[in-house]
């Protein structure tokens, strides 16, 4: 499997380091959660409908940490399926995986855990093996981009100890979504048109933000377009007909949007059906416990008294957005209150370096910025031939920099802005380039690596990087670029201190407000 090509030194650097962190992770949790009490939060929290054994409390004094907060909901949607309204704010397809697991792989410990344990150890299985594949996927989609595989090592090592790291461990779409997203972007680079468009529609049936991901798809082809438009007049004869470029590039853009938008459109009019259209056969018995759960907190259930949600009244109804409105006040600019201010300032450190990464690829590319490099350089056929830019700022960069600072507005602007920090985690390689790009460029700890290797080259001509990585594997000793900065911090540039410091403490403070339900989702 290419993705995991054990030849390549670097990504078995990555991959071994991304499961060591989700090791620590796990076991930072449980220590955390033993010896933290929880608070007592007003978070939905549904009734245990059986007794558990003695396996299944080990488990929860094990693992517990990580089910809170919105974990809950998809372990809920896993075991009992879209029960109550608000639930359809979360999407269906990793609950699905989630349950699928628990029943065809965890099917022998159906003896000792109930469901209910048995989805909770399927999600953390789960999201370990997303989390590290992401890792993997996101290694390769830097060496391809990037064109250099150092900076892409070292933004994938950052991705394992990543800000969000507790919500790719927690029972959270997080970590599915990442692995999905970075890999399709990776197969579009590579030119793999439709199984990129396969992955991005299985994403965005994973998070809503997936839908955003058609842009990639219909940037690559535009900027196919409209470059062939530019082409030589000695290459004029050679291309097809104007109407059937345009023809193709219409007929493939809409295919791919409609596949990727299809997740989206069969969950909404599932929710229609269950809610919208009592009488359809999708009503299902409703235990005592959770209907008094229901009454009690004002949840609304399907068909609750023959009386329809008014979103089944929109001329769109749509459940998504109306839940979003109605359960959780997200909209524009309304979670600007002064009430708020600890949560902006939790969120402040991804705005500043993302608003950071947006501001330095603009100033170093103003002109193909303002083009949204469109426009065929009149160096354009030589780059081709020589070696082409590389690093964060290089051209390629461009499409991933609109996207991530496109959610980083959304994201301020119109959500609850404390979610930030795992929002453009899991959706973006651009917090990773951006950081790698800093430390490589202003940490002389960094330097002494060699010069960078480039993609385009075959894997045995190696840079002097690339040799001494190879030659410590055969003794054995690890030449991680974290683990050689945190063995000497003290030597450390401020920058290179702040970076890290941002990342290691946002993943301990997530750890600890996470897993014993304090504010922090």
């Amino acid at each position: 499997m290419e993705l995991v090509n054990r030849q390549d030194p670097y990504l078995r650097e990555v991959l071994w380091f991304a499961v060591c962190c989700r090791a620590l992770t796990l076991l930072l949790q449980a220590l955390f959660n033993l010896l933290i009490p929880d608070h007592a939060a007003d978070a939905f929290s549904p009734p245990r409908l059986s007794e558990p054994g003695l396996c299944d409390l080990l488990l929860e004094w094990l693992l517990g940490g990580l089910s809170h907060w919105d974990a809950e909901h998809f372990l809920f949607i896993a075991e009992r399926g879209y029960l109550y309204e608000h639930n359809f704010a979360f999407f269906p397809a990793y609950p699905l995986s989630v349950r699928a697991v628990a029943e065809a792989a965890l099917w022998p410990l159906q003896w000792l855990l109930r469901l209910r344990s048995r989805l909770l150890l399927s999600a953390v299985l789960l999201n370990s093996l997303c989390s590290v594949l992401a890792a993997a996927a996101l290694y390769k989609l830097g060496c391809v981009v990037l064109r250099c595989r150092r900076v892409a090592f070292l933004a994938a090592i950052l991705f394992c100890i990543s800000p969000a790291n507790v919500f790719m461990a927690a029972a959270y779409s997080e970590s599915m979504f990442a692995f999905l997203a970075f890999s399709a972007m990776w197969q579009l680079e590579k030119g793999q048109s439709w199984l990129s468009g396969l992955l991005f529609s299985l994403a965005s049936g994973v998070r809503a933000n997936g839908l955003i991901n058609a842009g990639f798809f219909i940037y690559s082809r535009s900027k196919c377009f409209a470059l062939q438009l530019q082409v030589g007049s000695g290459l004029v004869r050679k291309l097809p007909p104007f109407w059937r470029q345009l023809l193709n590039l219409a007929s493939s853009v809409i295919l791919m949007c409609a596949g990727i938008f299809l997740p989206f459109v069969l969950f909404q009019y599932y929710a229609y059906l269950r809610f919208c259209a009592p009488g359809t056969g999708l009503q299902q018995s409703v235990p005592k416990p959770l209907l008094q759960l229901a009454l009690d907190k004002g949840y609304r259930l399907a068909a609750m008294n023959r009386l329809k949600p008014p979103w089944c009244s929109q001329r769109f109804p749509v459940v998504y957005s109306y839940i979003q409105e109605a359960y959780w006040n997200v909209g524009f600019l309304r979670y600007f209150e002064f009430k708020q201010v600890p949560n902006f300032l939790l969120a402040l450190p991804v705005t500043l370096l993302g608003s950071w990464a947006a501001w330095t690829y603009l100033t170093a590319n103003p002109w193909y910025c303002l083009t949204l490099g469109l426009e065929r350089r009149k160096n354009e056929e030589e780059q081709e031939e020589g070696k082409p830019g590389t690093g964060f700022c290089c051209p390629a960069v461009l499409v991933y920099v609109v996207h991530a600072t496109v959610l980083l507005l959304f994201g301020v602007f119109c959500m609850h802005v404390q979610v930030l920090t795992r929002f453009l985690g899991s959706s973006t390689p651009i917090l990773y380039w951006f950081s790698a790009h800093l430390l490589q460029e202003y940490e002389p700890l960094l330097w002494s690596e060699g010069t960078d290797n480039q993609t385009t080259a075959p894997l045995s001509e190696k840079s002097v990087l690339g040799n001494s990585l190879a030659a410590s594997y055969e003794k054995g000793i690890s030449e991680n670029p974290v683990v050689r900065l945190l063995l000497n911090y003290r030597l450390n540039t401020p920058l290179t201190k702040c970076i890290l410091g941002y990342f290691l403490s946002y993943w301990l403070l997530g750890l600890i407000l996470h897993c014993n339900f304090l504010p922090w989702t």
